[in-house]
């Protein structure tokens, strides 16, 4: 339930119409019940009240909600069409997949909500000022008028602020910061400090089956405990074999499931049942999300640095200062234990329970020795490698030939393995060096340039061989 939560809030978040609709919504009910207030309460105000409210007659009170109304329907106008030039600035400039940091942004949210809102409400309160040729005679909400006054200057500061917050987010800076933290945050979700070192992968048993996907699209979620609980009803382990942000094809295998210990083979109506439960609790999409898929924001990354070497845009300060992003989300994740995740079925200590116990050290069942759970579920995850391979491979292949790119990356390399205290992945870290070792060899640079990169190169490589 809390992964499905997630998964709708980053839903909601990614859309410009909740709030807006929500405050119209709002503003609607607000432009009715307050000018009742008025009608009630208006005579009996004090005159230190009144003097701060609109004290103008009818015909005063209708032009000041027409000029508040069109004033702002136009004023929304050109906001949404500075946000959709923004977004397709994005699009071209940096990638296509950087439109998420916009769309979800907050302040345009509440900057449309609040110009939408004033300009609903001044047209409500518009429709309950009376004149001398009413048949109930003159009357003007003294209250709402009041109200669409404050909310409209409230709007002209909101349009100032969103044209000083649209300047801002559109510098290449800020999208990679915006990104840098949405990716941070997905990593203390999914790879949480301190946690345990995972239990070994369980063997398929004998009679494993695929499950095959029932959609098309992108895995953009996975209700662990909804699957969990399905592998442990039907008594086998579940191993999905695409982690999120992978391509799912429908009728296409993306899982395996086999019964535990020696329960057998699944039945053909326990195999459809498990699929069919399997599909219910994986989420597909159009487009990849960040709510579990680590390895986006390192893609969004990524894309940022591959445009800027391009030779249309040929921005190689931009790429170097992607690779420092980059480096720092690398080194976050050297001490996360991150790869595929291990579910363990703690209810199997229980005699009697759905699942038994596994008596086989070892056995298919995936036995964790340790607590006595037994592994029900295998989530796969980026690993450190697959993600330092995503990292480098681009910018290596599009911006060696950069001197100032290539030492990045060379630096790159040696802050990861600086950070990784426990010597476990200089296997590949050695794996990159050796390639970007290869690519400034291969690159047409001036002889100097080429010892220097060389000679940094080679002092990462001793500190990797310490």
């Amino acid at each position: 339930m809390k992964r499905r939560s997630e998964r709708i809030r980053d839903t909601l978040r990614t859309q410009l119409w909740p709030v807006p609709a929500v405050a119209v919504v709002l503003s609607v009910v607000l432009g009715i019940i307050l000018p009742r207030l008025d009608s009630a309460v208006d005579d009996d105000l004090p005159p230190t009240v009144t003097a701060l409210l609109f004290g103008g007659g009818p015909e005063a009170a209708r032009s000041v909600l027409e000029a508040i109304s069109s004033s702002l329907i136009t004023v929304t106008s050109l906001t949404f069409s500075l946000t959709v030039v923004t977004l397709q600035l994005a699009s071209s400039q940096f990638s296509p997949r950087l439109l998420r940091t916009f769309t979800r942004d907050r302040f345009v949210h509440v900057t449309l909500a609040l110009f939408l809102s004033t300009f609903v409400f001044a047209l409500t309160v518009l429709r309950s000022v009376r004149t001398q040729q009413d048949e109930d005679g003159p009357f003007v909400p003294e209250i709402s008028v009041t109200v669409s006054f404050v909310l409209s200057l409230a709007s002209v500061m909101g349009l100032v602020l969103f044209l000083a917050h649209l300047t801002r987010e559109i510098r290449v800076e800020t999208m990679m910061r915006n990104v840098h933290e949405e990716t941070k945050v997905t990593i203390d979700r999914i790879f949480p400090a301190g946690a345990p070192p995972q239990p070994q992968e369980p063997e398929p048993g004998p009679g494993s089956i695929p499950i095959t996907s029932a959609r098309s699209g992108f895995l953009t979620s996975i209700d662990e405990d909804a699957l969990l609980q399905a592998a442990r009803e039907t008594g086998a382990v579940v191993k999905i074999d695409r982690g999120p942000g992978s391509s799912l094809i429908e009728g296409v295998p993306f899982a395996r499931a086999w019964k535990t210990g020696s329960g057998g083979a699944l039945g053909a109506e326990e195999a459809a049942e498990l699929g069919k439960r399997v599909n219910e609790v994986v989420a597909t999409g159009f487009e990849r999300t960040n709510v579990q898929d680590v390895a986006f924001g390192f893609r969004q990354l990524v894309d940022v640095a591959a445009r800027a070497l391009s030779p249309g845009i040929n921005d190689p300060t931009t790429a170097i200062h992607v690779l420092g992003h980059l480096s720092s989300l690398l080194c976050c994740l050297v001490d996360r234990n991150p790869g595929p995740r291990m579910m363990i079925d703690d209810r199997d200590n229980d005699d009697g329970g759905s699942g038994g116990r596994n008596n086989d050290d070892g056995g298919s069942g995936g036995r964790n020795n340790d607590d006595g759970g037994r592994v029900r579920v295998v989530l796969a995850l980026p690993s450190i490698e697959e993600l330092l391979d995503l990292a480098v491979s681009q910018p290596r292949l599009y911006g060696a030939k950069d001197p100032m790119v290539a030492a990045r990356l060379v630096e790159l390399l040696r802050e990861v393995a600086w950070c990784d205290k426990d010597r476990r992945y200089r296997g590949a870290l050695a794996l990159q060096l050796e390639q970007v070792r290869s690519a400034i060899e291969a690159a047409s640079l001036e002889r100097a340039e080429r010892t220097r990169l060389m000679q940094a190169a080679n002092e990462t490589a001793a500190l990797l061989a310490n």
